[in-house]
């Protein structure tokens, strides 16, 4: 131990750690976008814990709901996935108005419902419709326009990242990636842009996409595949109503991974059908542990019940379901 610790203090020794572990030992954490890139105003990572590994996990949000310092890392609090794990920040303006827009259009949906008194719960009414209803489209512009702002800006962050990994920031060590909904999206195009460029083998281990708004296309999926040393999750939900109505003007509806299974091939790829737990798209942020537990990701156990993190959309079925009840009972 002694002699080993001698031989890490030599130039040569710091010079190995400084190439496993990032520049100067600072790694991810030490990595602060200098100027702006492109459209992108905001990118950095923030640690989740403060151990040093030979792996590293990045969690990435699809959207946040307040301004705070845990804004992002809060999703991630339960995450074991690796010793070393990070969120990362990007965009906050725009994620946030967008999840303020998501909290909005779900609620005015839900009162609709209620003010309707459809015959259907809510998801149900809404899945099954041939048409969306006339008066959740006359809003549609107070979610379409900052989805579609995110929708192009994930993309670029997704490339961005890839350039990030690819200077070796972390270090020679591999980095797994997380994200749900538009976070997933930001992984997406980092597998897209690290697939077409050369030294990109030995960075990405393993992938976990929960609710991806991208295309679920085989052929997109297999230019990436050989990159990654690990496996790649696709967590998707066939009753995701939100996503469909997002997507509800695009003939690929029905060819969004969020939505369905990929159908390649391939042993590195594992689809997790998630539309018994999973009722909507905001459930993918409220029920994050639960999902990453099922798929078979490590998260740290809390036993507390969590009455607060209920599902908003589940409690609008019930609460459905016994206004029809009523109403029924009325009519009899």
């Amino acid at each position: 131990l002694t002699s080993g610790a001698a031989i890490l203090g030599t130039p040569a020794g710091v010079a190995v750690i400084g190439s496993l572990f990032g520049v100067a030992g600072a790694g991810l954490a030490g990595y602060k976008m200098n100027k702006r890139v492109g459209n992108i105003e905001e990118f950095a990572f923030e640690n989740l814990s403060d151990n040093k590994s030979l792996t590293l996990t990045i969690a990435i949000s699809g959207w946040i709901t307040e301004e705070s310092a845990d804004a992002y890392s809060k999703h991630w609090r339960s995450l074991a996935n690796s010793q070393e794990q990070y969120s990362l920040r990007y965009e906050s303006s725009y994620l946030l108005e967008l999840g303020r827009a998501l909290d909005y259009f779900l609620g005015f949906a839900i009162s609709m419902a209620a003010q309707e008194a459809l015959k259907y719960t809510l998801l149900s009414g809404i899945m099954a419709a041939i048409a969306w209803p006339t008066t959740l489209l006359t809003i549609s512009s107070v979610i379409d326009n900052p989805w579609g702002v995110c929708i192009s800006r994930s993309a670029e962050v997704g490339k961005f990242l890839a350039e990030v990994l690819l200077s070796r920031q972390q270090g020679q060590r591999p980095v797994s990636l997380i994200g749900f909904s538009l976070g997933a999206r930001v992984i997406f195009f980092c597998l897209e842009e690290l697939a077409q460029r050369r030294n990109s083998e030995g960075i990405i281990e393993d992938i976990v996409l929960l609710g991806a708004p991208v295309s679920a296309v085989p052929e997109r999926w297999e230019r990436f595949m050989s990159i990654i040393s690990g496996k790649i999750i696709n967590g998707f939900c066939r009753d995701d109503w939100l996503l469909k109505f997002l997507y509800r003007t695009s003939t690929a509806t029905m060819r969004i991974a969020g939505l369905q299974e990929v159908n390649l091939k391939n042993k590195k790829l594992v689809n997790h059908d998630l539309t018994d737990m999973i009722k909507g798209h905001m459930d993918y942020c409220k029920k994050i542990d639960a999902v990453l537990d099922k798929i078979g990701i490590r998260v740290y156990k809390n036993d507390a019940d969590d009455d607060d993190d209920s599902n908003m959309e589940m409690d609008t079925t019930t609460e459905m379901e016994t206004s029809e009840n009523d109403n029924q009972s009325s009519a009899d």
